[in-house]
């Protein structure tokens, strides 16, 4: 019997059939004027589609020119600044608050808070046995799958699963808010245990703790954590959790939902658009970036060792060869991005509590002097900065997450923008979306099986 995941002489061959049929003349991309990736050469993205659930601002018009400026980020038309600003002030946790204002449209008094989050929390609870059943069965090496796989299976444990109308969608978004972080949890739990000897702990979550205090508390055997700790974590899910319509994951939502489909596969869809590295799996590629570096780079402190790596690693001469300085640069941010600002004050403070202020300061040396050597080495339509990933991998570092809970962990937190973008998407009954492909192949004649050489 053939290994299920061989690759075979006769796959080899057929590949590159594939490659050969697949190939399209790069030039044919400027002469239709087709936008690769959907973004015209300054990194604008193709108007799509309306939102009224969050706004970036990268650019403002100056005489009729787009001039680049400070990145701001809007939630329900709020600067996130100030909605950090505002839960941080009053020393509590935010993310039920947001949830609530990317849903709904508006900010919860007091009441309404209260409410919400005590619906999450009864929403914490996963089907009879679907740990055992589920999860524990068939462990996967990679988490995103792992959760894909958990949030499909649910399908089979709603009896309205189908049903699309708003208040059933409704109900199915919360309660897949409220499971996904646990369901990411005991997900790493279960490969640990099966695939790496780890001893096997299951908490059960808390219906008094918030969101990331329960996170840390599920994860970690003896259930503490500081309360900067879940502090910090807070935010950065609060940061993560939406942006936009355009950004990959959310717009396969929009797609998918178009269609007509269940909420537990447009999840599903978008779980598979976020596992991909260009996407949510950049804070790994920065956190092991910086592995190198500080193996690479002997004094932390001196910059010009730190060009010296920037530039190798560019010029595809250190870490993975990829020419990348990961972590720099974002599709829409130029100037700064307005989530690694907010992030960036706070990973600081979490350093001085860890013991890490040395590679705080790298970090923040390497955030300084990446955008003059990008400068120097790249030709660039428009500025570039650090984004949220440069400092999101490293909070989860010192945080003792573990690299195959990072992305989940910004799954947890987009579930919620997700959730609300498809509930827009079936509130305005918008048409199923279908973008055109133009075809350039060639005209060619039929040949007869036997007349074929």
């Amino acid at each position: 019997m053939t290994n299920f995941s061989e690759i075979t002489p006769d796959i080899l061959a057929y590949s590159k059939l594939c490659e050969s049929a697949g190939l399209i003349n790069p030039e044919l991309y400027g002469k239709y004027e087709v936008k690769r990736g959907l973004r015209d050469i300054s990194g604008q993205g193709v108007l799509a589609g309306l939102t009224d659930i969050s706004e970036i601002r990268s650019y403002t018009i100056v005489d009729h020119d787009m001039v680049p400026c400070d990145g701001e980020l809007y939630y329900r038309g709020i600067n996130i600044k100030d909605i950090v600003g505002g839960f941080i002030h009053d020393d509590r946790f935010g993310f039920d608050e947001v949830a609530y204002l990317l849903l709904f449209g508006s900010l919860p008094d007091q009441k309404a808070l209260s409410d919400f989050s005590e619906r999450l929390c009864r929403y914490r609870t996963l089907p009879t046995s679907f740990v055992r059943d589920i999860i524990m069965k068939a462990p996967s090496p990679d988490m995103m799958n792992t959760l894909a796989r958990s949030v499909l299976t649910l399908y089979a444990y709603d009896d309205r699963a189908d049903d699309i109308t708003l208040p059933n969608v409704l109900r199915q978004c919360l309660q897949l808010i409220s499971l996904v972080p646990i369901l990411s949890v005991y997900g790493y739990q279960a490969y640990s245990h099966y695939h790496d000897g780890n001893s096997l702990f299951i908490h059960v979550p808390q219906q008094d703790l918030s969101v990331a205090e329960n996170i840390l508390y599920l994860l970690r055997p003896d259930c503490q954590y500081t309360s900067l700790e879940a502090k910090i974590l807070d935010l950065s899910l609060i940061l993560h959790m939406e942006h936009g319509g355009g950004n990959n994951s959310t717009f396969t939502n929009h797609v998918v939902t178009s269609s007509g489909t269940d909420t537990y596969s447009a999840m599903a869809a978008s779980l598979g658009s976020l596992k991909g590295p260009r996407h949510g799996g950049a804070n790994i590629k920065v956190v092991r970036m910086f592995e190198d570096m500080k193996k690479v780079v002997k004094d932390w402190t001196n910059e010009d060792e730190i060009v010296s790596y920037l530039t190798a690693l560019l010029n595809k001469e250190a870490f993975d060869h990829a020419g990348l300085i990961y972590g720099m640069g974002h599709a829409v941010y130029s100037l700064s991005d307005p989530r690694a600002n907010i992030l960036k004050a706070f990973v600081e403070r979490l350093s001085k509590e860890k013991g890490r202020e040395d590679e705080f300061q790298l970090y923040s040396a390497v955030a300084r002097l990446a955008p003059e050597v990008i400068g120097k080495e790249r030709r660039i339509y428009k500025g570039v900065s650090a984004n949220v990933d440069f400092y999101s991998g490293f909070v989860y570092s010192m945080l003792d997450l573990p690299t195959e809970l990072y992305t989940p962990m910004f799954a947890s937190a987009r579930m919620v923008g997700w959730s609300a973008h498809r509930i827009e998407e079936l509130v305005n009954n918008g048409k199923i979306i279908r973008p055109a492909y133009k075809a350039v192949q060639k005209h060619q004649n039929y040949v007869p099986l036997k007349s074929r050489k």
